[in-house]
């Protein structure tokens, strides 16, 4: 995947993710925000972590 749609991704699930912490926070509960919270950020690292699947020759 070339990197500015990596970053665009990378920026949308961080922003998802934000949305969804102090949302939760706010009016949900406390500890489900610390989860989505977290599972954002692990996604944006897994995401450049990790290598893509291609064909191999």
């Amino acid at each position: 995947m070339p990197v500015h749609i990596k970053l665009m991704v990378s920026g949308l699930t961080l922003a998802a993710g934000i949305g969804y912490y102090f949302f939760e926070k706010a009016i949900g509960d406390p500890q489900l925000a610390y989860v989505g919270g977290g599972l954002s950020i692990f996604m944006v690292v897994a995401m450049w972590v990790f290598p893509e699947t291609g064909n191999k020759k």
